[in-house]
Parts: C-alpha cells; sequence; structure tokens
C-alpha cells in the first residue's frame, strides 16, 4: 500500500471502534438518532482512510505508470481509476 499508514490505520481503527459502539446502541435499544449520528461519523472516518489509500495510490503507482510504463500499463491504469470512480459515484 502506498498510502501513508500512519494515516489510515489511526483512522479505520476508530470506524471500528464507532461501529463497534454502534452494535452496543442497537443491543441496548438506544435512539435511533443517536445510532445515525454514530454511523456517519464512522462513515467520514471511512471517506477519509479512502480518500488517503486513492491519494496513495495516484502518487505512486498510477504516476509510475504514467511516467515509465508502457502504453498498455498506463491504459490499464486509467481504466482502473474510471472504474473507482464509477464505483464511488453509487
Amino acid at each position: 500500500m502506498r498510502a501513508e499508514r500512519k494515516k489510515v490505520e489511526p483512522l479505520v481503527k476508530m470506524a471500528r471502534g464507532q461501529l463497534d459502539a454502534v452494535l452496543k446502541m442497537i443491543d441496548e435499544d438506544r435512539y435511533c438518532m443517536d445510532i445515525v449520528t454514530q454511523l456517519l461519523a464512522a462513515e467520514a472516518l471511512l471517506r477519509k482512510a479512502r480518500s488517503a489509500v486513492v491519494k496513495g495510490h495516484l502518487e505512486g503507482c498510477v504516476q509510475e505508470a504514467l511516467e515509465s510504463g508502457s502504453p498498455q500499463q498506463q491504459s490499464e491504469k486509467i481504466e482502473e481509476i474510471i472504474k473507482l470512480l464509477e464505483k464511488m459515484e453509487k
């Protein structure tokens, strides 16, 4: 992974902690809006982590392919990013 592990790992661990808290809230039959708030917080952390991983990929693997890869490698990396963007739009 090209992303900075020191940035990504804590974000994912915090999101995992929030999801564990959500499960506990569900077991405790807590107020719906409190659960939704925690879910939104977990989603925000995962979005930050995803952005850091994508940035690392673009600055590392994709940049290398564009600078020194074959035309086929360059095309494959561009197609890979297009597919990722399509998934993120859903």
